[in-house]
């Protein structure tokens, strides 16, 4: 009998688990409810300008090479990646701002600039991150979070200490200039949480940043996803667009099929990368693992309010990547952890594809994708949209000292709303599950249901946790399991 696998939803970790159990000879088809793949890492094509919807940050390029080496291939025989130089540059007020370069070195020559002494401390800050990463991206986050054990090797025992700190705290001891704090902080907010929550031991994210640095795949993001996606298809994987699964079928407590555009789909396993909490309201209530109050509960990393925009002419004085830190770090914190509300002084993000690749936009014009974190679960309203756009436009104007306003072609944004309508995203987040202590490996929902057999999932609610780098590896993980139960459902029946 042939094995046959339907994965739900098609963006990373769908697309790379796919693969995987493709590769290991299971017939494998996804079903995508939208009208593209990608997930929440689509592509949006206006009048000549082009933008990636989701992700624009390409860190972990090692994760990306061990996810194609997996099958004899190379991310070059996909997509072309620049690294960028300068990563990206931080404002935190008029004028003011600091670049970030491309290499460690350049780096600490500009915190020794900002702050006598520091370049010694980053290096020695910086080693423990790499040393971090070692352990965590070549070892620990391949782990399915079955077992607290995972956590337990000789290399973790040494950093248990690191478990009971935080990234503030061991940042502020070591860095008392208050903006070179604050960019050592950033790289966590990729992990969904604040830095006064992170476990210190995630300062693998700062050797992410300053140590293996920031590309950008030619033509963007999308160009990953259409990689993988064209890899997958090579491997004999079918994938359906338009597509959206309505009902997880299960018989005596084993999923054995689902319903789409009214008909009924069979396989012997079923993986689900869509939104975790969706996934659970597709099976009958007696099923669902996890409970309304359960999710309510957790930790979420942030949801977001961006904006897409077509400038008629080039910017000036910012870089690919460009981030605006020029208000209370902690008050807009505060908005989205601790009083879920629109943030009076948002901080905000610009990126703007068109500085490093001219595919991006026709000649002489400028893409610009802008983004403020935001609570998931508050309200969205187009006008709460138009007045934040409002709002960070009049201080990036003054910020970058020039005039944009009037040489705005279009503005496209995507909120709250717009995550639930594309991607059933439970209160509207962006990037899943926040990685806090309690919120770590075997403490995050599971890739395998407890209740349902041959029902698996995939993706930023699971683990390892959120990014684009994590998903790809939860696609591995949790084709793993399926193989791996597989062969040991094989092997019952056999005895």
């Amino acid at each position: 009998m042939n094995k046959s696998a339907i994965i739900i939803g098609s963006g990373f970790s769908s697309l790379a688990a796919s693969c995987y159990l493709a590769k290991a000879g299971f017939k494998v088809t996804i079903f995508e409810k939208n009208t593209t793949i990608g997930g929440r890492a689509r592509q949006l094509k206006k009048e000549g300008f082009t933008f990636d919807i989701g992700p624009t940050w390409y860190w972990m390029p090692d994760v990306f090479e061990r996810f194609f080496s997996d099958f004899n291939k190379k991310p070059s025989d996909y997509f072309k990646l620049e690294k960028l130089s300068p990563a990206y540059s931080v404002y935190f007020g008029k004028g003011d701002y600091i670049t970030i370069d491309d290499t460690l070195e350049k780096i600490k020559s500009t915190f020794e600039n900002e702050e006598k002494g520091s370049a010694t401390e980053l290096q020695k800050f910086i080693d423990t991150a790499k040393s971090n990463y070692d352990i965590a991206i070549k070892d620990l986050v391949y782990n399915p979070g079955v077992s607290p054990l995972e956590l337990v090797t000789p290399a973790t025992i040494k950093k248990l200490n690191q478990f009971f700190s935080n990234i503030k705290k061991d940042v502020r001891k070591k860095f008392k200039n208050d903006r070179l704090a604050k960019i050592l902080e950033f790289p966590v907010l990729f992990l969904g949480a604040k830095p006064s929550d992170t476990p210190s031991f995630y300062s693998f994210m700062n050797y992410a940043d300053f140590g293996l640095g920031t590309f950008h795949p030619k033509n963007g993001m999308y160009e990953v996803i259409l990689a993988i996606a064209s890899l997958a298809k090579e491997l004999g994987v079918t994938i359906k667009t338009n597509s959206p699964v309505d009902k997880i079928n299960t018989t005596n407590g084993v999923a054995k099929s689902i319903v789409s555009n009214n008909k009924i789909y069979n396989a012997n396993v079923i993986i689900s990368g869509a939104d975790y909490h969706h996934t659970e309201t597709l099976v009958d209530k007696k099923y669902r693992q996890y409970s309304e109050s359960y999710w309510n509960k957790k930790t979420f990393a942030p949801s977001s309010l961006l904006f897409y925009v077509g400038f008629n002419k080039k910017l000036k004085n910012v870089n690919h990547h460009t981030l605006f830190f020029d208000v209370d770090f902690d008050k807009h914190a505060k908005a989205i952890y601790d009083d879920p509300k629109w943030p009076e002084s948002p901080l905000f993000y610009a990126s703007f594809p068109s500085k490093t690749d001219d595919n991006s936009a026709p000649k002489g014009k400028e893409a610009g994708i802008f983004l403020i974190p935001l609570a998931p679960g508050i309200k969205d309203t187009a006008a709460l949209r138009n007045e934040y756009f409002n709002k960070i436009i009049d201080r990036f104007e003054t910020l970058t000292s020039q005039n944009v306003k009037n040489d705005i072609i279009f503005k496209e944004s995507f909120c709250l709303n717009d995550f639930i309508n594309d991607y059933n995203s439970y209160k509207g987040n962006a990037y899943g599950m926040a990685n806090t202590l309690l919120q770590t490996a075997f403490l995050r929902p599971k890739l395998k249901s407890k209740k349902v057999k041959q029902l698996y999932f995939t993706g930023q609610l699971t683990v390892p946790g959120p990014g684009v780098p994590p998903s790809l590896i939860s696609g591995k993980l949790v084709s793993e399991l399926v193989i791996k139960n597989n062969i040991e459902n094989k092997m019952s029946h056999n005895t």
